[in-house]
C-alpha cells in the first residue's frame, strides 16, 4: 500500500513533511488473544464410571442374598411338598415363602460380613465393596422380613411358626461368635431339622391340616443341614484360619486337607440325601 504523505507548515514558514504511521500488512493475521493458563482454565467433568447393568441396584440386592443356595432350597422344599402330595397352589406358596426367607438370610449374612469379606476382599459382595449401601440393603431386608411372616403363617399357623423359628435360629448362627466356634454346625442341623415341620403342617390359607413329622424324616433332615454347612464353610477356610477361627469343619480340614474335606462332605451330603429320600417316601413326611 503506498504511503500518502502530508505536508505541513510550521510557524517559521517552514515546510515539514509528516508521514503517518504504516498500516498493517492484510497478509499478516492479528494475533488471537491468549489462552488462559491450564491452572486458570476450568476443569473438566470427570468421566463417570461406565454403564454397566452389574451395577444397578437391584441387581446387586439380587447378587447379596446368595440366589444359588436361596433357589435351590426353595425348589427342594417344594418338591419334596410336590412328592408328598401337596396341590399346587401349595407348592407355590411353599415355595414363594422359601425364596423370600432364604433371601432375607443372605442380606443379613452380607450385612453383618461386610467388614470381614472387606478385609479379606471377598468376591460378589457387593455391600463389602462399596456398590451397595448397606442402609439400601437394611430398607429392603426389614420388606422381606414383612413379607415372609404373613407367607409363613398362610402355610398354617404351626407350619408358619416351625419355619419362622428356623430363621432365628438360622440368624443366630449367622453371628460370627456363635459359627467360629466347634459348635457352629448346631444352627445348621435345629434350622434344617425344622424343614419337615413345615412341610408335613403345611396347609393352604392358615390351616393346619397336617400332622407331626416323621421322627426318621427330622434326623435326615438335621443331618443334611451339617453337610450343608459343611459344603459351604469350605470356601473360606483360608480367611476363617487367618481369623483365627476354631469351628468344626477347619479342624478337620487341617488333619484331612480341603481336598479330602470336599470328598468326605460331598459323599456325606449326597448319602444323606439318598437317605431322606427314602425315608420321604418309604414312611411319608408326616407321622
Amino acid at each position: 500500500m503506498v504511503a500518502i504523505r502530508r505536508r505541513r507548515r510550521s510557524e517559521d514558514g517552514e515546510e515539514s513533511v509528516e508521514e503517518p504511521p504504516p498500516a498493517p500488512d492484510a497478509t499478516e493475521p492479528e494475533p488471537l488473544p491468549e489462552s488462559p493458563s491450564e491452572s486458570e482454565q476450568e476443569p473438566d467433568d470427570e468421566p463417570g464410571q461406565p454403564f454397566s447393568l452389574g451395577n444397578l441396584t437391584p441387581v446387586l440386592l439380587l447378587r447379596a442374598v446368595h440366589p444359588r443356595q436361596a433357589l435351590v432350597t426353595a425348589l427342594a422344599l417344594a418338591v419334596a411338598a410336590a412328592l408328598a402330595g401337596r396341590p399346587s397352589r401349595e407348592l407355590l406358596l411353599v415355595f414363594g415363602t422359601v425364596l423370600v426367607g432364604q433371601s432375607c438370610l443372605g442380606w443379613f449374612n452380607d450385612l453383618i460380613d461386610r467388614g470381614r469379606d472387606a478385609r479379606h476382599q471377598a468376591a460378589g459382595k457387593p455391600v463389602a465393596d462399596g456398590r451397595l449401601d448397606p442402609g439400601t440393603v437394611w430398607f429392603v431386608l426389614a420388606i422381606g422380613v414383612f413379607v415372609v411372616v404373613p407367607l409363613s403363617i398362610g402355610n398354617g399357623v404351626y407350619a408358619g411358626s416351625a419355619y419362622l423359628i428356623s430363621l432365628a435360629v438360622a440368624v443366630l448362627g449367622s453371628w460370627i461368635w456363635v459359627r467360629k466356634r466347634f459348635f457352629s454346625w448346631v444352627p445348621w442341623a435345629a434350622s434344617f431339622g425344622l424343614f419337615p415341620a413345615f412341610l408335613s403342617y403345611g396347609g393352604w390359607g392358615g390351616q393346619d391340616n397336617g400332622s407331626p413329622p416323621e421322627i426318621s424324616v427330622t434326623v435326615l433332615a438335621a443331618a443334611l443341614g451339617i453337610g450343608v454347612h459343611f459344603l459351604r464353610a469350605l470356601w473360606g477356610l483360608v480367611p476363617d484360619q487367618a481369623d483365627g477361627w476354631t469351628y468344626l469343619p477347619l479342624r478337620l480340614g487341617r488333619r484331612l486337607g480341603a481336598s479330602r474335606l470336599l470328598v468326605v462332605s460331598g459323599v456325606y451330603t449326597l448319602g444323606t440325601l439318598v437317605g431322606l429320600a427314602f425315608a420321604a417316601t418309604s414312611v411319608g413326611l408326616a407321622q
